[in-house]
Parts: C-alpha cells; structure tokens; sequence
C-alpha cells in the first residue's frame, strides 16, 4: 500500500521521545543488562527502520517476528545484533546465516526436520525458546532443553541464549507469573549446558517485576511510550507516547434537522448542526466500531458520527472552521489529549492493537 502524501492524514512520531523511554527503562534495570529494543511489526507501528536507527547507540541489539523483518534492517544497515523471536523454517536457515541473525528455535521437531533435510547449522546463532506457561512456543521440560542444545551444538550451531514469555506481567495478580518464573528459573538452573544470554523480561517485567530481571530485557510497548497494562497498573516512572495521529477538515457543511449522515443512514441530525468530513477511514486502521468515539478540534471534543468509511469519517463539530483546522485523533490538542489506551478502551482491545493497525497508508514524518 502507497502512502498518502498528499493528504492531510499524518503519524507523526517523536525519536526524541523513544530515546527518552528506553533511557528511562534502563536506569531502573542492573548496570549489566542487556538492552534488546523490540521492533517488530513495523516498531509497533512507529516504523522499524527510522526507530533502529535512533537506538543504535543505545541499546545492545533488536527483536523482530521473523526473518523479512530482520533483514529489512540488514539493507538499512543496522548491524547489531538482532534476534528473530518466531519460527525459521529449515529452508531459510542460510539466509539467517548469511545475514548473521540470531534464530529461535523452539522444539526437537524443528531440529528433526532440520536433519532430515540436511540444512547446514554450522555457525547458526540460536535461542532456545521455554513455553514456561504461555502455551505458544516453546520446549516444555528440562530433558526437551538439555537434548535441544545438545543436538543443535552437535550439528555446529551457537546456542547463544535462552528465553521465555510471560503471560500476564501486566496484571495486577502475579500468581501466574510467578508460576511462570519459578519454572523457567528452575528449568535454567538445571542445564546441563547453560546458554550465555538468559532473558524473560518484557516491558512490565522490566517495570513492575524489576528484581527478577535476568541479564538481558526485551523493551517493547513502553518505548514508544505506552503503559503495557492499560489503565489496570499506574507506571512507576515518566514515559512520553511517541506517535501522534493528525488529519484536518476537507469539508464543512450544516444539515438541518432530520437528515442522515454516512452507509446505513445510522446518524440523524436532532437538530442543525455542522458536519465536518476528515479524510481517515477503516483502510488507515480507523476501524468501524470508532462510531461514537471523539476526535479533537480546537481543544475541543467531537463525536464521530455516521458510521466509518473505508476512506472517510465525519464529525459533528460545535461550529463552522475553516477547511484546513488541525483534526487531532490521537496526541494532545489545546488541553485535552486523546491516547491510544483511550482508544483502546473504546473498542475492547490494547494499545499495541491500536499502533500496529495504524496502515501504510499514513505516512510517518519523524522529528
């Protein structure tokens, strides 16, 4: 999908701000630390290129989903150390190889197929992945581990590192994490052959679990800004929302009373009142259930009403402006803000949902 340049939609995000988060994060975390700054899914949204290139001096490397993401950041030549956190088929272990990536490797299965296609590990950066009770990936106990590692180093692998994933690090009842952690620990301990880098924390590991930090922590959503559990769990500390979503008015009109606006005739005007129309729809990621929510003009809220369109959505506003007027659907606008936990919040999901929806089609302008 082409980017819209030449229309008034923008994501705007602020480097600045990102380099402030991960700063604030690491602070709070022992001096020894490693830093892996998450990108994956385009940096949330906030785009992985521009973001990697910001935090190259500032952290130890970067994770992303899988293996074109990687080397999306080869070609842009960033040379630290990244770590693809899915699954790489056998079939693509040369490139991993070629592209010095480090891989995850998540069960005797893989190793298995691996063999039985006589792919070549030798010098394959891997790290084993413990399903210590997320149920995705993972081995499951410690003999799956111990012969896991054993085989790969057999097969000329580096086993470099060994992870897990907590599910529910940012909630309020740490019974689950705790299980999670007591298990992982306990499996880590056990090894007979116990991989360099050790790391479970995520971002509200890294935030509300801090001493139980291993020597290497995955930031994710708190760089760019966001609090991992919503509103359930108040930060500890200053974080700054990097991205900021903005549009403006393409047309103003006022309909008498009684008349309908958008697909479906499902808003009627109760009185005259002035329509605004601002070029951002489902295709942006402005998805349909927003009907009803706000936006912000002149400091002030204004329902979206009419159903969203694919391109389109209209606002009722408090009185005619100029074509042109800032529309601001997520970031601050006179003295009200608008975040994207707020919109979470309103269409029963999270703030990472709301960023990585955010399509191809916005541009991103960074500062």
């Amino acid at each position: 999908m082409i980017a819209s340049y030449h229309r008034p939609t923008v994501a705007n995000v602020k480097l600045d701000h990102i380099l402030f988060n991960t700063q604030q994060l690491q602070e709070r975390l022992p001096e020894s630390t490693k830093t892996l700054a998450v990108v994956k899914a385009n940096a949330y949204g906030h785009g992985a290129v521009p973001v990697a290139k910001a935090l190259a001096d500032q952290v130890d490397g970067f994770c992303v989903s899988n293996l074109d993401e990687a080397i999306e950041l080869r070609m842009a030549g960033i040379s630290q150390f990244i770590l693809i956190l899915g699954v790489v088929l056998p079939e693509e272990i040369f490139l991993a190889k070629q592209e010095k990536l480090a891989v995850t490797v998540a069960s005797l299965d893989w190793l298995e197929l691996v063999r039985q296609q006589k792919c070549d590990l030798r010098g394959l950066s891997v790290h084993i992945k413990v399903d210590s009770g997320m149920g995705r990936l993972g081995v499951r106990c410690l003999d799956d581990a111990n012969r896991l590692i054993k085989g790969l180093k057999e097969a000329g692998s580096e086993v470099d590192g060994i992870f897990t994933h907590f599910a529910t690090a940012d909630e309020a009842s740490d019974v689950k994490f705790n299980q999670q952690l007591t298990f992982f620990d306990s499996l880590v301990n056990q090894l007979d052959d116990k991989p360099a880098m050790v790391h479970a924390s995520n971002s509200a590991t890294s935030i509300w679990h801090q001493d139980t930090v291993m020597n290497a922590v995955r930031l994710g959503i708190a760089i760019y800004g966001l609090n991992p559990s919503g509103h359930d769990l108040p930060l500890p500390f200053e974080l700054k929302p990097a991205l900021t979503l903005e549009s403006a008015l393409v047309h103003v009109k006022t309909l008498p009373a009684g008349e309908t606006v958008g697909y479906g005739a499902t808003y009627k005007t109760a009185a005259e009142e002035v329509i605004g129309t601002v070029p951002i729809g489902y295709a942006d990621g402005w998805t349909r259930d927003l009907q009803g929510f706000e936006v912000l003009v002149d400091g002030q809220r204004c329902e979206i009403v009419g159903r969203v369109s694919m391109d389109q959505i209209t606002i009722k506003l408090p009185k005619s402006y100029p074509l042109g007027t800032v529309v601001t659907l997520i970031g601050s606008n006179g003295s009200d803000d608008i975040s994207a936990t707020d919109l979470a919040e309103k269409r029963g999901t999270i703030n990472y949902e709301v960023l990585c929806l955010i399509s191809d089609r916005v541009p991103r302008k960074y500062r």
